[in-house]
């Protein structure tokens, strides 16, 4: 297997994403990267359910480390009878893919395969399955990034050959692989990344990865995208989504939304990447994540409010159809009125 990494940003390489080994998965702290380069290490499955939940890893990290976390629960349960074992991973499956609400129907694919994996496994006789599900966690992965290179491509073909890119948070892969992409088509654009508060995703993550790899980034806060849109000649908006919903509807980090409304005016097209959800064929079948109000209170952990604030805090916000000019795929551009069109394959590397 031809490693889909290669080439990327160092932050984008598995094992510095999530990474399973002798008992272990060690996860990158995106909540601190690049400021400082640590690794939570988990030695039981569900310590990686919470590092998930309490966004030690983020953006498409989170799918990664499921994965990963199914290995993990396979070690723990291993040389246990084939019944024992199966039950034990269905519940760490469940445990795994709960751990976020809004993203929840995604990861249940990613684990659901990983447990069927396991399955063959232990039905051939097998009394530890882990590596064997660590092995389908890196091929999932590489999977993804494959489809995901053959979006890039279609993005980056509609970035002029000298022109300026916004982007919303971290996008993961899709932003490695776009700048692949733009590099080999000989495009000389720039970046500006929001700063996507209150993890800072934008000037942590987005900028860090888009630096690496020798594209001109600019760090700008939240409330700057219409100035910037108007006085640094912005040809595209982009972001991934969390969730893509058959009628449309996008689901992204809070702050997309005014950020489409934004470009919407200024007449900026706003792309977004993946491909349509399964488990969504609406927006009413998305539930909003509500974190904790206090962190936007601080930032990186310096209290930047009056005491006596209230906080408000939902993760995600929800684009209309009617400000999404096109949604990117790896069979390509699709108006965000004809999603019934694409063809899912293979359902656990949709992500």
């Amino acid at each position: 297997m031809e490693r889909q990494d290669k080439d990327l940003a160092w932050m984008l390489q598995f094992d510095n994403i999530a990474w399973y080994e002798d008992g272990k998965v060690r996860i990158l702290d995106r909540r601190i990267y690049p400021i400082e380069v640590k690794f939570v290490t988990c030695t039981d499955h569900r310590q990686v359910a919470e590092a998930i939940r309490d966004m030690v890893t983020q953006s498409a990290g989170p799918y990664v480390a499921a994965a990963m976390g199914m290995a993990l629960a396979a070690f723990e349960c291993r040389g246990r009878t084939e019944s024992e074992q199966v039950e034990y991973l269905t519940q760490a499956a469940d445990t795994i893919s709960h751990a976020r609400p809004t993203t929840s129907k995604r990861m249940i694919l990613i684990t659901q395969a990983c447990l069927r994996e396991a399955k063959k496994g232990l039905a051939e006789g097998m009394s530890d399955v882990s590596e064997l599900v660590k092995e389908h966690a890196v091929w999932q992965n590489n999977a993804r990034y494959e489809r995901i290179g053959v979006t890039g491509k279609y993005l980056a073909e509609l970035f002029p050959q000298h022109g300026a890119v916004m982007t919303q948070c971290f996008a993961e892969t899709i932003v490695g692989m776009m700048l692949r992409e733009a590099r080999k088509q000989g495009k000389d654009v720039r970046f500006f990344c929001p700063e996507t508060r209150p993890y800072f995703q934008g000037s942590r993550l987005t900028a860090s990865v888009i630096s690496d790899m020798g594209f001109d980034v600019t760090v700008i806060t939240d409330n700057m995208p219409a100035f910037v849109m108007k006085n640094e000649g912005i040809d595209i908006f982009t972001s991934a989504a969390d969730v893509i919903c058959g009628d449309g509807h996008i689901v992204n980090k809070v702050g997309t939304y005014q950020i489409a409304i934004a470009a919407k005016y200024h007449g900026v097209p706003y792309y977004v990447t993946g491909a349509p959800d399964l488990g969504h064929p609406t927006i009413n079948t998305v539930r909003i994540e509500m974190r904790d109000p206090s962190f936007v209170l601080q930032a990186m952990g310096t209290q930047t409010a009056n005491l006596n604030a209230h906080g408000y805090y939902p993760a995600f916000d929800i684009t209309p159809p009617e400000l999404v000019k096109g949604v990117v795929t790896d069979i390509g551009v699709l108006s965000p009125y004809e999603l019934g069109s694409y063809v899912h394959e293979t359902e656990e590397i949709l992500v």
